[in-house]
């Protein structure tokens, strides 16, 4: 599309002090800055809700507005400001919710009311005004289309974009209604984006580029990887990627484990951190319960691969567990590069980095306590070593690579066993500077010795070297076989929530497969627009670089392999069972940049491409993250941190604090505070959760004071102090069960 000029005539007058607009900047920078602060310096019932961040949304327009009124700009700052309230508005009717569950337009699940109207009354102004805009040029448009794309490759990009845009409902109607809408939505903001970016000036465009050709290309030579060792731009990038995950770790995490997971992780972590392989059970284990723990005998244990809670000792040795993935996260950034370097231009690299350093999925992964950074980590490790190798020939690059394909099996074996397809295949393509069939072994000896770690660990658990203690797990508590690969009618756990067939089929790959490509359309780069739109024209370009191949042949890998389990992930932290195509789809998504500014006529059309993924990058920093982290991430699925804090207020002690209400997430927020020895003279928590149970609690520990604690789900709130302390002696004569406790 031909776009020398701005759409609309703006002034071309110099941007003037003006006192006034300086005084509204001003107050609109205070919100936000109020906003923050609050954020960090928040009490336990203070924290964003939907309101702020309508002031933090429209103090950003503002600003925008009254910073490009009467310059070259101002018609580029009016359509963007139109954007950015837009896609809080659109934000705003969707129903996602701390709970586990895919994200859904509230229209789907309720009856409109209206504020809701209101909402979509200010998407159909934005529809309106942004269509008048378009079809003044549609001709123009339509025949850039025509002329650069054939209808084949049209009609692919047109069925991601909109097959992606929303997730299966139970009722089909539903789901095309749903898929219609969020289809519209992202139209909407794909043309928005468009005239906004169309109406920057060529002599801005010029200057723009200058810079962006400054920030991507630098001043070291592309094909000097050793260079970029050093490089700013990356130690930069990994220290804005470290603070961002620390910062969201402390303040919206909490420093707090929310999964089921990741309560396991961590107490699983530290009991490795004291040189344990398993801790003694206690006393009464049935008031000690939480999800992914196996009791054999007189011992107890996490059933969970023992790769990822081996790296998390290491923080729990030094006491800061929370701070393990952040430090891995920016690690990673240090990775990424040099890797991509390797396979790309230098341009494409740093584009890559940049989209990963402003993607919502890696962000918010980054902050939590799974497994997912760490796997990506020794992902990337094994690409980067094996690339090494077939650069320079060095056997010992092989060997690490295998080493961390090894230690990839035994976080997440799954993801091994893809890692080492994907690997394997590499060392198999011809390169002059190695021997296929070396290097092969090598690969796989590094891969044996890192993996077979998990032999005798699992003989120490369960006796036999082939029983995966997390099977055994499901075994014992599902049934047998539930928990395997393949298909057939015994796989699965019964979760009718996320698991909508029972055992595992074609429909139930099919479907895993929409969740979790919606998950990553929505997760990967959070844009009004969708973020697998620039994935979607790298696909269908040709032809593809040996790059391109590699990025496409990983992302099938991981998908492939997972459509033989049964459980997509479910919604926490995206489309997490698919983390590892993350670097893929972020190289990929430069790589589409790239090939469709070869399409553009003019150089300032090229810029205006790069102008317009900065808009949605900065829209999705303004009103995507603070809307998942209010809406979502902090208190996620009900798991509160507020017990730690009322341990220290009340002081209690060496005490047994019984907690009232569910397993999860009542009695699992406070169970993570329990020290290994259930006998030290610390609190003890423990779930009140039938009166049999109580009185076996109260008799084991006769010695202690007792508070009797309401969880959350019990007090609609957080945890709160319902009596205590008081003896146990007291407790037993009443003979009292409150009725709201349950399993």
């Amino acid at each position: 599309m031909k776009c020398e000029e701005p759409l609309f005539d703006s002034p071309r007058a110099r941007i003037a002090f003006n006192p006034l607009r300086a005084v509204l900047c001003s107050m609109g920078l205070v919100v936000v800055t109020w906003e923050c602060t609050r954020l960090c310096f928040r009490g336990a019932a203070d924290f964003l809700n939907s309101s702020d961040l309508l002031a933090v949304t429209l103090s950003a327009a503002l600003m925008l507005l009254l910073l490009t009124r009467g310059s070259p700009l101002a018609t580029f700052g009016n359509w963007l400001a139109l954007a950015l309230v837009g896609q809080f508005v659109a934000l705003q009717l969707v129903n996602a919710g701390s709970g586990v569950r895919y994200q859904h337009y509230w229209f789907v699940e309720r009856t409109m009311d209206t504020g809701m109207w209101l909402l979509l009354g200010y998407l159909t102004v934005q529809f309106v005004l942004v269509s008048i805009a378009t079809l003044r040029h549609w001709r123009n448009i339509r025949a850039w289309l025509v002329g650069t794309r054939r209808p084949w490759q049209l009609a692919c990009v047109g069925f991601v974009f909109l097959m992606t845009a929303a997730t299966v409902s139970r009722q089909p109607t539903i789901y095309a209604a749903e898929l219609c809408f969020a289809g519209l939505v992202q139209l909407i903001n794909v043309a928005n984006i468009i005239l906004a970016i169309a109406a920057i000036p060529d002599g801005t465009c010029a200057r723009l580029a200058k810079w962006c050709d400054g920030l991507l290309c630098g001043r070291f030579n592309t094909d000097d990887h050793r260079a970029l060792r050093s490089d700013r731009f990356t130690w930069l990038a990994a220290l804005w990627i470290t603070g961002a995950t620390t910062g969201l770790s402390y303040w919206v995490y909490d420093r707090h484990p929310h999964v089921p997971d990741e309560v396991v992780y961590l107490f699983h972590a530290r009991y490795f951190a004291e040189g344990m392989l398993t801790v003694p059970a206690p006393f009464v284990p049935e008031g000690f319960d939480t999800d992914l723990l196996l009791r054999d005998g007189d011992v107890w244990y996490s059933p969970v691969p023992l790769g990822w809670p081996a790296a998390l000792a290491i923080g729990a040795y030094l006491g800061i567990p929370w701070l393990v993935n952040p430090i891995l996260a920016g690690l990673n950034v240090l990775l990424v590069l040099p890797l991509l370097t390797r396979l790309f231009d230098q341009r494409t690299a740093r584009m890559a980095v940049i989209l990963l350093c402003c993607s919502p999925w890696y962000l918010f992964m980054g902050m939590n306590l799974m497994t997912h950074t760490f796997t990506l980590t020794c992902a990337l490790v094994a690409a980067l070593a094996l690339a090494i190798h077939r650069d320079t020939g060095r056997l010992g690059s092989a060997c690490v690579s295998g080493l961390a394909v090894g230690t990839v099996s035994l976080i997440r074996p799954l993801e091994g066993l893809a890692m080492a397809g994907l690997l394997g295949a590499w060392v198999l393509i011809p390169s002059g500077n190695h021997q296929r069939w070396r290097s092969m072994a090598l690969l796989i000896l590094g891969a044996v010795m890192m993996g077979g770690l998990t032999l005798p660990y699992n003989y120490a658990l369960t006796g036999n070297p082939l029983a995966f203690p997390i099977n055994v797990y499901c075994d014992r508590t599902y049934g047998p076989g539930t928990n395997s690969m393949g298909f057939g009618s015994d796989r699965g756990l019964g979760w009718t929530g996320l698991d909508p067939f029972p055992g595992h089929g074609l429909f139930d790959v099919l479907i895993n497969a929409n969740l979790n490509l919606f998950a990553t359309n929505i997760e990967l780069f959070g844009w009004a627009t969708g973020s697998l739109l620039l994935l979607a024209v790298a696909l269908v370009s040709r032809p593809w670089s040996r790059g391109d191949r590699l990025m496409f042949a990983t992302i099938a890998a991981i998908i492939g392999i997972h459509s033989f389990y049964w459980f997509s992930g479910g919604p926490d932290f995206g489309a997490r069972y698919w983390y590892l195509i993350i670097v893929p789809c972020v190289a990929l998504t430069a790589r589409g940049m790239q090939r469709l500014g070869e399409r553009l006529l003019t150089p300032a059309n090229r810029t205006r491409l790069i102008a317009a993924v900065g808009c949605l990058c900065v829209m999705t920093l303004v009103n995507f993250m603070p809307w998942r982290v209010v809406d979502k991430y902090h208190n996620y699925r009900g798991m509160r941190s507020d017990i730690r804090d009322l341990s220290q207020k009340c002081d209690f002690g060496r005490s047994l604090v019984l907690i009232r209400g569910k397993r999860h997430p009542d009695y699992a927020s406070a169970a993570v505070y329990n020290p290994l020895d259930l006998n030290a003279d610390m609190p003890i928590y423990a779930w009140d959760r039938s009166p049999e149970i109580r009185a076996r609690l109260l008799a084991a520990y006769a010695d202690r004071p007792v508070w009797m604690i309401d969880g959350p789900t019990v007090t609609g709130r957080g945890f709160e102090v319902v009596e205590g302390p008081v003896s146990a002696k007291t407790l037993v004569e009443r003979n009292e069960f409150p009725a709201n406790s349950q399993p």
